[in-house]
């Protein structure tokens, strides 16, 4: 059996807004970004040394993120208040990214899973596999629920998912693994969120401080011979502009996020120099990967209409089916923001009903793009990205795998209570967007529907790639004390949801930094 222990909320006491608090003139460790990787990286270096933590976003109410507000808060307004920021990429896509203590784990559907094995066999990072377990395990005993309750939606997905022969039957599992399972869950079975800023619990109280509103404007550099970070400069919410430097032996670790990482290390000089001169931007170093190999799972499948108001804010049931395709259901109550990443749907009044979205996800997609940034000298203004969806064939015939176990679900005796019924008793969905093609068989048919149907689930990674970028400890090649934890560092995505295989790199990578200096304490003490 699994117990979590939901530690006492105590990170309220070393956060503090940038404007009303000055740090340290030098600390061990400067983290850029309070994400989903950020603060369990942070509580893990407090254990032993100085830490401060900048987020640009805000820290938010537990409530806030209550799964029954989860429709009204994720993905809504562009406000300074908003813990999201919407944006469209050069695909055409509508898109968002995190801007809150806690990252993406904060305004997420909840559902918690481990990477599967092609994930570290082929991630370019130094894993070792009993320190994984152990990561994993340091973040599942906080913040991470087994659920015992399922609404209708998610049960009768469930029951389709079996009927459609998606076999076995794994039931509760954090395991990424063939068949219809039951994930761990971010929310609580009474509703409650616990995403990566309660993993802050963890820390030190006395070695950290953490600033919200704090956005990081540039990595500051050593004038000497060997290169490396020495420091970073940020400015508050009025604009005031701040530095902070690193001690001896520290760090400055970027944790900003698949666009944000990148980004930063652009416009602080390190990127491909060209591209660099040719925005007037100083070259610190020549790095020509950085922006590179942009991914995101795609997202496609049906819409229907519910002929009830059902909503499950929380996902809870996957498919995971024999091709590795990735099959999750979600549903939407109307007029709610989430309601504008549905293709094809228009405008939001346009639809007065709850949809059930039922969603074939490109697990490991092929393709990939590049990032480039709109302002060579403003980080408030996001970097504009293309992703490539669909740009090859592998991931198109994935896509077509997915959809044929759709196919099947909406054939099986559970989802028959979600048909219609016309004047002349004739029973059908209602689908809003597009329906599956008449001919299944059809492949250019069925890649036409992928395409007209694509949208993010939000899994955004790559450009910051190990041996490209970073080493296979994520230290930024080249550039001494810099290193870069998030998921722009994924060769692959995991599979499943990132938000597990994102946070147990933050505690991973953490241990390690840890284990590193102790052993070069004790090798000095022992020449003494």
């Amino acid at each position: 059996m699994m117990y979590v222990c939901y530690a006492e909320s105590n990170y309220h006491q070393f956060t503090h807004e940038a404007t009303d608090f000055s740090p340290a003139k030098a600390y061990d460790y400067i983290i850029i970004g309070g994400g989903t990787a950020g603060c369990p990286l942070a509580a893990t270096l407090s254990e032993s040394y100085s830490v401060l933590l900048l987020e640009r976003g805000g820290s938010f109410n537990t409530s806030d993120f209550h799964e029954n507000n989860i429709y009204r808060t994720l993905l809504s307004a562009n406000d300074h208040d908003s813990a999201t920021e919407g944006f469209v990429s050069e695909d055409g896509v509508l898109n968002a990214r995190a801007r809150v203590l806690g990252g993406g784990s904060m305004i997420n559907f909840g559902f918690y899973s481990r990477a599967d094995d092609y994930f570290y066999d082929n991630s370019g990072i130094e894993l070792d596999k009993g320190s994984v377990q152990r990561a994993y395990e340091w973040v599942e005993k906080s913040i991470v629920t087994r659920p015992t309750r399922f609404n209708k939606l998610q049960t009768s997905f469930l029951n389709a998912l079996l009927e459609s022969e998606v076999h076995p039957n794994n039931g509760f599992t954090f395991d990424h693994i063939q068949g219809t399972k039951v994930g761990g869950s971010t929310f609580d079975n009474s509703g409650t969120r616990h995403g990566a800023v309660e993993l802050l619990n963890n820390a030190m109280s006395e070695n950290i401080d953490v600033l919200v509103h704090a956005t990081v404007d540039r990595i500051i550099f050593s004038t000497s011979d060997p290169l490396a970070a020495v420091g970073v400069a940020y400015h508050d919410s009025n604009g005031k502009y701040h530095e902070v430097h690193v001690r001896t032996n520290g760090e400055i670790i970027l944790s900003a996020g698949a666009l944000g990482s990148p980004q930063l290390l652009l416009l602080s000089g390190i990127g491909p120099s060209s591209y660099l001169s040719s925005l007037n931007i100083p070259v610190v170093r020549d790095h020509p990967f950085i922006g590179q190999f942009m991914a995101d799972h795609q997202r496609t499948g049906v819409n229907i209409l519910l002929p009830d108001e059902l909503t499950d804010a929380g996902l809870r049931v996957v498919g995971i089916t024999e091709s590795g395709q990735y099959i999750e259901s979600v549903s939407v109550p109307p007029n709610t923001p989430l309601m504008s990443f549905i293709p094809s749907v228009g405008s939001v009044s346009s639809v007065n009903s709850s949809v059930q979205i039922i969603a074939g996800k490109v697990s490991r997609p092929i393709s990939s793009g590049s990032l480039h940034l709109l302002s060579a000298s403003n980080v408030t203004v996001s970097p504009s990205v293309r992703f490539n969806y669909f740009n090859r064939t592998e991931d198109v015939l994935q896509c077509w795998n997915a959809m044929e176990v759709i196919i099947k679900m909406l054939e099986t005796p559970t989802m028959e209570e979600y048909k219609f019924s016309d004047s002349a008793g004739v029973h059908s969905f209602r689908f809003i967007g597009k329906s599956l093609p008449d001919d299944k068989s059809d492949y250019e048919a069925i890649a036409s529907f992928c395409r007209a149907t694509l949208a993010t689930i939000w899994h955004i990674h790559g450009g910051c790639l190990p041996n490209k970028v970073v080493d296979s400890h994520l230290k930024v090649i080249g550039v001494d004390s810099l290193r870069v934890v998030d998921a722009s560092t994924f060769f692959n995505a995991p599979g499943t949801n990132p938000q597990a295989t994102t946070m147990m790199l933050g505690r991973y990578i953490g241990v390690k930094i840890l284990q590193e200096r102790a052993a070069v304490t004790d090798q000095k003490t022992e020449l003494k």
